[in-house]
């Protein structure tokens, strides 16, 4: 994803912010699906595994697999964001900018920086943790791969 429009989606994060609560409020009538709106704890649950995803994506050079992995992150981050009016501005900024560096580590197949960046958007994530009172929820880079029912390796040659 190229950074103009993810400023953008950031900027439409920022606006609906700012968004009286009423308005975001399922209309009289509403089934309960229409009204369902997933817990945090379930969104940022989807968002560690994207990240883990991500880092064995990435270090087996599977980019396709690992482009996939950030903007899937990505959207469970926007998604809380846009749901929990809470998390401060300056956490999504954060985490916006080292996405978009992730993107361009992953558009340019460069293991190393991936890497690098990587502990960036990690440590993002756990600033993030620290200002929501959540520093007991500690992210790393994963130190072993979980899944034996998915193939991270890329089927083409690097």
């Amino acid at each position: 994803m190229k950074a103009k429009p993810f400023a953008a989606l950031l900027l439409a994060v920022s606006a609906a912010a700012t968004i009286p609560t009423s308005w975001a409020q399922s209309p009289p009538g509403a089934s309960n699906a229409e009204r369902y709106i997933p817990q945090l704890a379930n969104i940022m649950t989807a968002a560690q595994l994207q990240h883990l995803k991500l880092w064995s994506a990435g270090t087996a050079h599977n980019w396709p697999l690992a482009a996939y992995e950030l903007r899937q992150l990505r959207e469970s981050l926007v998604e809380a964001a846009l749901l929990y009016r809470g998390i401060p501005v300056s956490n999504v900024t954060t985490l916006a900018s080292s996405i978009s560096v992730m993107t361009e580590a992953i558009d340019r197949k460069d293991p190393e920086r991936f890497a690098k960046e990587f502990g960036v958007l990690t440590k993002g994530c756990n600033t993030c943790h620290q200002s929501m009172d959540r520093a007991f929820i500690v992210l790393r880079t994963p130190a072993e791969q979980p899944f034996s029912n998915q193939v991270f390796q890329s089927k083409s040659k690097p």
